[in-house]
């Protein structure tokens, strides 16, 4: 007997494995999108945390395209935020070349807001 049949009824090919027929499936290609950093951290904690919705996305192929819209969307935000908040905190070029060490220490302090309201808005909620 064969090791691979194909089921007219309902169009599916099989695979001998053992003494059983396996169906062999296949999920669909999902598209390839770059998922940056936020959407990396977003995986982490919905794999920890929200384990069936997950396994829903990895099963229906939707996990990447997913990951990568919450990555635009928190990338955006974050550059918003950033800018927002060095306009009201009046840190201009101006500054950075009069005293490039209050600068940095500034837009450090910025870029360490901004992505705990980044974390706490987008990439830790579901």
């Amino acid at each position: 007997m064969e090791n691979r049949i194909y089921d007219e009824k309902n169009g599916l090919w099989y695979e001998k494995q053992g003494d059983y027929f396996i169906p062999c499936l296949s999920l669909p290609e999902e598209e390839d999108k770059p998922v940056g950093i936020w959407g990396q951290r977003h995986l982490r904690y919905i794999k920890q945390h929200k384990r069936v919705f997950y396994t829903t996305l990895l099963t229906s192929c939707k996990l990447n395209s997913y990951l990568a819209d919450v990555n635009e969307q928190a990338d955006e935000m974050f550059f918003r935020l950033a800018k927002q908040l060095a306009e009201k905190e009046n840190i201009t070029e101006k500054l950075k070349a009069e005293n490039q060490m209050l600068w940095v220490q500034r837009m450090n302090n910025i870029r360490n807001r901004a992505t705990e309201v980044v974390n706490a808005e987008i990439i830790y909620t579901a």
